[in-house]
């Protein structure tokens, strides 16, 4: 019996479950997305199995050493934010995060990779099955029927829907979908600095390494590797910040400083003269891919060992305890680039720029957010077209749900890096906590297409936004507001409704848009705001620009529910535990008005297009 018990814990912890061979849902890849889309769905009760290569969760985050997380700092959006605060706790503080420049969130893969694995196997209704490769995936009449191979034997599985979580889209590509891969053409996709003529160039990837501190007078200094020339990192400790263009400066502490981690461990993934790496493997056969693969991890070797040797600091050696790798490196390099699908909607430049002014209003459908500049790596391939991507500023943005569901298959969801977005734009949500978001969405949208038992082209996209708020996730991108604060969730729903629209600001790396919650808001803004959802205000122009009472606002509402009465209005006031009363001649603000809206109207039961237009 106690033999038992034992098993049973093992599997709970492994997220392994006991012979069960169907599934609500599969996802192929426990990489960042995937592992957040099985903690999504599998806490809605989505019976839901990660299918997993290697023996951690987390991919990028974890696996491949990127453990400084780029942006979302003041967006603690669902699952990222939970993880955040899970590190918080684990070290003691945020501040005890922000040990290198490049973020404000930096720590070792191995406690990233643990608490996912916490997080994960406390989920009845997930599991997980690592160091198991996924051999084939058919769909035929509803259903997926997927072979994967763990330990040389062969395991079967089904379900109505999977998600491709897998690092290059390799899940949708045998599935024969189309996708674009490389740079995009200006004129095929409407981006003014995308480059004249299309091409496969996609960004560099790294094998990244973490280095251990191990103390003066150690020589932790590896074998010198093959092939090695100091002149190849000559330039390494140049460095000049591409927001101010200020003059490089010879600083190697600071170039080692950029990555610095937590307990005296260094993140070595430098993209000036360091160890990026080119090569478009996207297309190559597994085989192919490992022998890039190790040109890559070489090129790493080489630039640890300049590191060493041609700058002194070799008491900095590979990190002995950090991976379950017989080299001490990552198990899977940096993917910065995959195939990237045709959704639903294509996910491009303008639509993050000027979300309000785009060809259409695809802000509303927002299911991911980001704060991050668009930021690419192509130095190491130079035939890779000059883009100036300093003057592609952008503010916050959100990621539309469209963009997760492909034009042409009914139950598979793009995720990871693959979803429908430019070239460009892909600088952006590439991302680890963009990622993370478009995860928290894919498993959520699976979740919904098996309740309404619909296709996932016509799925609810305001369920699928509702079932994100609650469970703390942003569906539009302003940073003034949190999760955890009261009324957040009507002021994220009056965002992605339009009817108030936030202010966004290019911002260094970490972009802004501002809701202001506190701001009064003016009789126009709300019924213009409001229009394109009732036809009783299309052509009504009775509205001015004087700041919004609680009598002018009760007879707008009366237009659209004649029943309405004040004495309602300032139950739910005190109800929603809004400051002060609900009063004639009150003047309210944007959070009020969006409660207000929010209980009274139910306009988020409205539904809208892929495009982000209401539909009757």
């Amino acid at each position: 019996m106690k033999k038992y018990f034992v098993l049973v814990f093992f599997l709970l912890l492994t997220g392994m479950s006991l012979g069960q061979q169907r599934y609500d849902l599969i996802i192929v890849g426990g990489g960042a997305s995937g592992t957040a889309a099985g903690i999504a769905a599998g806490r809605l009760g989505t019976q839901t199995l990660i299918i997993e290569s290697t023996p951690w969760l987390g991919g990028m985050l974890t696996s491949a050493g990127v453990s400084a997380i780029d942006g979302n700092h003041r967006l603690p959006s669902g699952i990222w934010g939970e993880f955040k605060s899970k590190l918080e706790i684990h070290y003691g503080g945020p501040d005890k995060l922000s040990t290198g420049w490049v973020s404000n969130t930096l720590f070792e893969p191995k406690v990233g990779n643990e608490i996912l694995q916490k997080m994960a196997a406390e989920v009845p209704s997930l599991s997980v099955t690592f160091e198991s490769d996924w051999e084939s995936a058919e769909y035929k009449e509803g259903l997926w029927t997927v072979v994967f191979s763990k330990g040389g034997k062969k395991t079967t599985v089904q379900a109505p829907i999977l998600i491709d979580a897998t690092e290059l889209g390799d899940v949708a590509a045998s599935q024969n979908l189309p996708y674009r891969l490389g740079m995009d053409a200006r004129a095929e996709i409407g981006e003014e600095f995308a480059p004249e003529m299309a091409n496969d160039i996609v960004q560099d990837l790294t094998l990244v390494a973490t280095l251990q501190d191990y103390g003066p007078g150690v020589d932790k200094t590896i074998p010198r590797p093959d092939n090695y020339d100091p002149q190849e990192f000559a330039c390494a400790c140049a460095h000049a910040d591409p927001i101010t263009d200020n003059a490089p400066t010879l600083d190697c502490g600071k170039m080692l400083d950029y990555g610095k981690l937590p307990n005296g461990k260094y993140m070595i993934n430098w993209p000036n003269c360091g160890n990026d790496h080119y090569v478009n493997l996207v297309e190559l056969s597994p085989e192919e891919r490992a022998l890039e693969i190790e040109k890559a991890k070489q090129t790493t070797l080489r630039f640890v060992y300049y590191i060493q040797n041609e700058l002194g600091f070799s008491h900095l050696g590979l990190a002995e305890d950090e991976y379950p790798t017989a080299d001490d490196l990552p198990m899977i390099p940096y993917h910065r680039e995959s195939r990237r699908y045709h959704g639903m909607v294509d996910f491009t430049l303008p639509f993050v720029r000027t979300p309000y002014a785009a060809p259409s209003p695809l802000y509303r459908t927002g299911v991911a957010v980001g704060d991050y500049t668009i930021d690419h790596h192509h130095k190491k391939n130079l035939d890779a077209p000059a883009i100036d991507f300093i003057k592609i500023r952008v503010p916050s943005y959100n990621v539309p749900l469209g963009a997760l569901v492909p034009k042409d298959h009914p139950a598979l969801i793009l995720a990871e890096k693959s979803i429908s977005v430019s070239n460009i734009v892909n600088g952006a949500s590439r991302l680890q906590p963009v990622v993370l978001g478009i995860g928290h969405a894919a498993g959520v949208l699976a979740t919904v297409a098996l309740e309404e038992k619909k296709p996932l082209q016509e799925v609810s996209i305001r369920k699928v936004q509702e079932k994100l708020l609650g469970q703390g996730a942003f569906i539009m991108p302003f940073l003034d507001m949190n999760p955890s604060q009261p009324h957040f969730s009507s002021m994220q729903k009056a965002g992605a409704a339009g009817i108030f629209k936030g202010e966004g600001v290019p911002y260094l790396w970490a972009n802004q848009t501002w809701f202001y919650p506190d701001r009064l808001a003016t009789e126009f803004e709300v019924v213009d705001g409001l229009r394109p959802l009732y036809p009783e205000l299309k052509d009504f122009w009775g509205a001015s620009g004087d700041y919004l009472t609680g009598a002018r606002l009760l007879a707008f509402l009366q237009m659209i529910q004649k029943d309405l009465t004040e004495k309602e209005i300032q139950n739910l006031w005190k109800e929603t535990q809004l400051e002060g009363e609900f009063l004639s001649n009150s003047v309210l603000n944007r959070k009020e008005v969006s409660v207000i809206l929010d209980r009274t109207l139910g306009f988020f039961e409205k539904e809208i297009s892929w495009k982000g237009n209401f539909v009757d």
